[in-house]
């Protein structure tokens, strides 16, 4: 049986990469064959083999299935550290729906036990002056789960998020909440409040690590599902 799930953000910098490489970690754990992919990434630096993203390394690192070529997890690297539209548009690049889907279809025929595909930013990220990222899960017609980088003002964008999840015709078959701010007000009423807004599983609730791995935050991953909606 294999399972693939789309995994997006409230925003950027919620800790997207940290829960899909742990979820891929428990699922190494549990014998799985996985592979994580981030198509797109802003922000890459110059190496000797080309441009590399760190979330798209880690990424790599965590996936069991080998041979596994740095490009089959990150096909469009860009250099700028900014929205992809605008990255794209200073690499001289222009990335669309359609492209990065054959990558991902691609990818997903290799049929690995659990396939995760990290998003960029949030949910409405420009991809192009046209497409967005979210249309890359609406065409692939993937479940998605969410990360709530949780912190004042995220009852908002989650509940926002997960509206235009469904407004899309896809499930929300699950959310994480990322602690981001230690000392938020009434930090557990926010997280019981997102999970009667969001009406889908919480999957865990992430805590500030001090020493953030997948292995230390796959523990506080306890409600994964292994199993993709048909």
């Amino acid at each position: 049986m294999t399972s693939a799930y789309f995994i997006t953000g409230t925003d950027t910098d919620v800790g997207k990469t940290l829960v899909a490489t742990a979820w891929l970690q428990a699922a190494n754990e549990r014998g799985l064959s996985t592979l994580g992919l981030k198509p797109v990434a802003a922000g890459c630096e110059r190496t000797a083999e080309g441009l590399r993203n760190a979330d798209a390394l880690a990424l790599h690192a965590a996936s069991s299935l080998r041979p596994l070529y740095y490009e089959e997890v990150n096909p469009v690297a860009l250099p700028d550290a900014c929205s992809p539209h605008l990255a794209a548009r200073h690499a001289g690049r222009r990335p669309t729906v359609s492209q990065v889907v054959g990558f991902c279809r691609g990818s997903l025929s290799r049929r690995a036990g659990l396939t995760l595909i990290e998003g960029a930013g949030g949910w409405r990220v420009p991809l192009n002056d046209i497409e967005f990222m979210s249309a890359i899960a609406v065409t692939l017609k993937l479940p998605v789960v969410l990360v709530v980088g949780v912190r004042l003002g995220c009852l908002n964008a989650a509940f926002l998020t997960a509206e235009a999840i469904r407004r899309d015709g896809l499930e929300l078959a699950g959310w994480v909440a990322n602690v981001r701010d230690p000392g938020m007000l009434a930090l557990d009423e926010n997280i019981a409040s997102l999970a009667q807004g969001l009406k889908a599983p919480c999957l865990g609730v992430v805590p500030v690590l001090e020493s953030p791995s997948p292995a230390a935050a796959a523990a506080f991953l306890t409600n994964l599902p292994w199993a993709a909606a048909s």
